[in-house]
């Protein structure tokens, strides 16, 4: 009975402490509070959580935040099921972009490629910010389903597609024709996105689109092709993002990379941002870089709403 009395009295002045925190904000150490939102931020996305804080400071400023989507799950190949989101028609007109504006009432559109964790939630909530933006987004599935947060299942995901490229080039070239079949899509104005794996399978993609040329190649340091003949398959813009800690994609192979662009009269807009390294725009990883990232995602939409 006393063990009762003392575990109750206990809970009482929990209680009351909690009590007197929440009806006193003004009186609870800011900094503490900062800090512990930034921890549970950070954890969440550690820990595959559903945080959003990445879209939310990847949200632009203008007046497209409150445009209504529709998504649904897709099979566009195979046995392969991918993300589609796109504005709803009535908001065509209401979106301001210069991109959504110009052809017959439809929207241009991106390919979106995950990275070697597969097409999580991360990318999903990419998708739908870019498509507030005025573009129909195909999140492709490049692992047949498979979604992972360990590195070495990754690892292996994503070797068995380096071992594999014709079925992923194909997966890909079947989402741009899934796209160009739509009657709310411009077929010439289709691009590819993608981050690390993805961002190589940007790439690759774009050497392998004779079918369907692209408008544009976004790649977020994704490994990168150099040889100029092999890059002159390339007819149209191409983004390319990277940072210059990044060990696995060097500075001299960006700038080669740029060079052999350049050379070929491709137009290009390479970034190369200092202090960070490699998948700096990816909230679960040690490298995150929040500042950096909402930079790149900014030189993104431009490069996409000049182009698209």
């Amino acid at each position: 009975m006393c063990k009762i009395t003392t575990m109750n009295k206990s809970i009482f002045l929990i209680f009351v402490f909690l009590l007197v925190i929440l009806m006193s904000p003004l009186t609870f150490p800011h900094n503490f509070v900062s800090l512990l939102a930034e921890a549970q931020q950070r954890s969440s996305a550690i820990t595959g959580g559903s945080s959003n804080n990445v879209t939310d400071l990847l949200k632009s400023n203008g007046q497209n935040s409150s445009t209504p989507l529709e998504n649904k799950t897709v099979n566009y190949f195979g046995n392969a099921s991918g993300y589609l989101v796109y504005p709803v028609s009535s908001s065509l007109s209401s979106i301001k972009n210069n991109n959504t504006t110009a052809n017959n009432n439809t929207f241009p559109a991106v390919v979106m490629i995950h990275e070697n964790k597969g097409l999580n939630d991360n990318i999903k909530n990419m998708a739908n910010l870019l498509a507030k933006e005025g573009y129909v987004i195909l999140a492709v599935d490049l692992f047949n389903g498979e979604v992972t947060t360990d590195q070495k299942r990754a690892s292996e995901l994503t070797q068995s597609i380096r071992d594999n490229p014709d079925a992923a080039i194909t997966n890909l070239k079947s989402a741009v024709k899934y796209l160009a079949s739509f009657p709310n899509v411009n077929p010439e104005k289709i691009a590819s996105l993608g981050w690390c794996f993805g961002g190589q399978q940007s790439l690759q993609l774009a050497l392998n689109s004779e079918d369907h040329p692209l408008a544009a190649t976004v790649i977020y340091y994704g490994r990168l092709v150099t040889e100029p003949e092999t890059l002159s398959k390339i007819k149209w813009p191409v983004l390319g993002i990277f940072g210059d800690q990044d060990q696995s994609i060097p500075v001299t192979t960006v700038e080669q990379f740029e060079e052999a662009l350049t050379k070929n009269g491709i137009t290009n807009e390479i970034y190369i941002y200092k202090g960070v390294g490699h998948a700096f725009a990816n909230p679960s990883g040690e490298n995150y870089a929040p500042n950096e990232t909402k930079g790149a995602w900014q030189k993104t939409l431009s490069f996409l709403n000049k182009y698209l």
